[in-house]
């Protein structure tokens, strides 16, 4: 039962492939193709909450940059337990989607407008909104962007208005796509001037790096099935329907922008609802790893945050595992709403199923359905330091002796041939040879997965504290870029803090800057501005040279 991916380039979207999906239901075959992802807006927002919004946006236009030209809507509505509400926007200007067009109005128990956070400031105008460079031209810029090697690479291109990159202007966002020579997708997206065609900026398209079970890497788990036709489904009815199938080491065939699957990801079934063997021998082994990780990671949210699922909208996510011939990546797409595991290629990397990288990838999902920050320059750079804390502390939320909760990221599945211990450290980020320590004026120009080692670093100290220490039988030693000494205030607060910021204060173009704004805005609403807290958050921004 196959399934298709169709790319396309929605206004800096994080992941770009949309996926449609036909199935057939066979007699004596098990149900296989994936089910619909969620819509892309979360559950539908409070009509008074949006209308106080509304009302506040037009008494406050001239100060927030609100012009009859601009058209907007709700991405989302966060409620406070006091009554307070949070509205956030996405913005169009003269019909097209804007780059740092998204605001948050925030309002009070009563529905006082309090203030609004904007990506960009000021008026969205641009002179024009026809462009001087054709979209032919947008998208060989693009295609070219893949580098070489690449085959059957094609590219779409989008009309948009630039806000986030100084002042607003017109310009294409062109995503390219095709494949590398293994056979594996690869996706970029290039922003570029529509009136002259210089390159704005850059990024990723796809995000990487990525009854019971006996798992591979955190033991005998259990696991939610549903039971049909005298055998189970490894498909979790509590959890909206989460569910795991085999990519059967098939990758997805793109013609162009349009991609294929060539095998069905077949959804995992068993007698006895006893699933794997805890070795790479039974292929069940990596689903059970994959549907745990999917699990731990919604209690996670769920539990400690109040969000239904990771859209909020009470609808499960779904996984692919054994996809490609000994592929070492994972990656979240969020127009599908899944997750696509590889199983490594022994030497660097063993199957990326680990629950850290469930919890990782995962977490991007979250990031697109709130704040969305672009996958670029220091807001890329944030994007996967959000992934790195968010799925730490779910591996520290899952207290599993087999996997206990640590600060190393992608530690299980790093194999010794790579030579080190884990893909990325937190508590001193450098380690990996390639991440940032503290904040300096180029660190956007790092790749994301390197410029995320200064908001991680924050993270570490806001939660353990500087200096040497053992947690969970690691031992860290976490210097501060100012020789200051910073005392932690628990994994808890720290989640709590850039979980708020993340859904209520960030938006697409938050800087390292904007983030430290962002994660005091939320301790004061979780503590008080003066609290021990608010001064942790400051004094751990200040110890990486965010100030």
């Amino acid at each position: 039962m196959p399934f298709s991916i169709r790319t396309t380039a929605g206004a800096i979207a994080v992941a770009v492939a949309a996926v449609t999906f036909t199935a057939t239901a066979l007699p004596g075959t098990a149900f296989a193709a994936p089910e619909p992802g969620p819509a892309a807006s979360a559950a539908a927002p409070s009509s008074a909450a949006v209308s106080a919004a509304d009302a506040a946006l037009a008494a406050n236009a001239a100060r927030l940059g609100i012009t009859p030209a601009q058209s907007r809507t709700v991405r989302d509505v966060v409620a406070d337990a006091d009554g307070g509400r949070h509205v956030r926007y996405d913005r169009t200007f003269a019909g097209l989607p804007v780059l740092g067009g998204d605001l948050v109005v925030h309002l009070a128990p009563g529905g006082a407008f309090t203030g609004a956070d904007r990506a960009a400031a000021g008026d969205l105008a641009v002179p024009t909104t026809t462009p001087a460079v054709p979209a032919a031209t947008a998208r060989a810029q693009a295609v070219r962007a893949l580098g070489p090697a690449i085959r059957n690479a094609d590219a779409t291109a989008e009309l948009v208005v630039d806000a986030l990159h100084g002042t607003p202007r017109l310009a294409w966002q062109t995503t390219a796509a095709g494949q590398d020579y293994l056979g594996n997708p690869v996706a970029r997206t290039v922003l570029s001037d529509a009136a002259t065609g210089g390159t704005i900026a850059t990024w990723d398209a796809i995000e990487t790096v990525t009854g019971d079970g006996a798992s591979l890497y955190s033991g005998t788990v259990p696991l939610e099935a549903t039971a049909a036709g005298g055998s189970y489904q490894l498909k979790d009815p509590t959890r909206g329907g989460t569910y795991t199938g085999d990519a059967q080491n098939k990758t997805d065939l793109c013609i162009g922008s349009i991609c294929i699957s060539r095998a069905p990801a077949v959804l995992f079934t068993d007698a006895d609802n006893h699933w794997g063997t805890g070795t790479t021998a039974d292929r069940a082994t990596a689903a059970v790893d994959a549907q745990y990780g999917t699990d731990v990671t919604w209690d996670y949210y769920k539990n400690v945050h109040g969000r239904n699922g990771i859209a909020g909208d009470g609808k499960g996510a779904y996984n692919r595992v054994h996809y490609g011939s000994g592929y070492n990546n994972a990656f979240w797409q969020d127009s599908c709403f899944c997750m696509t595991y590889g199983d490594g290629d022994g030497t660097t990397f063993g199957p990326l199923v680990s629950l850290d990288v469930a919890g990782h990838e995962m977490s991007h999902g979250v990031t697109s359905r709130t704040a969305k920050l672009t996958y670029s320059g220091e807001s890329g750079g944030l994007n996967e330091a959000t992934s790195d804390i968010l799925g730490t502390l779910v591996e520290f939320y899952a207290a599993n002796p087999a996997d206990p909760g640590d600060y190393l990221i992608g530690e299980q599945i790093v194999q010794p041939g790579f030579g080190k211990a884990a893909l990325r450290f937190m508590d001193q980020p450098s380690k990996d040879t390639k991440s940032a320590d503290c904040w300096s004026s180029g660190v956007g120009n790092l790749d994301v997965h390197y410029s995320s080692g200064v908001a991680n670093h924050f993270a570490y100290l806001l939660a353990e504290g500087s200096g040497t220490k053992v947690v969970g039988g690691v031992t860290y030693s976490s210097p501060t870029c100012d020789g200051s000494t910073v005392t932690g205030i628990g994994r808890d607060k720290l989640g709590a803090v850039w979980y708020r910021a993340l859904t209520v204060y960030m938006t697409s173009g938050t800087t390292y800057a904007g983030a430290r704004t962002a994660t005091l805005k939320a301790a004061t609403d979780l503590y008080g501005a003066g609290s021990a807290e608010y001064a942790a958050v400051a004094a751990a921004w200040s110890a990486v040279a965010v100030g």
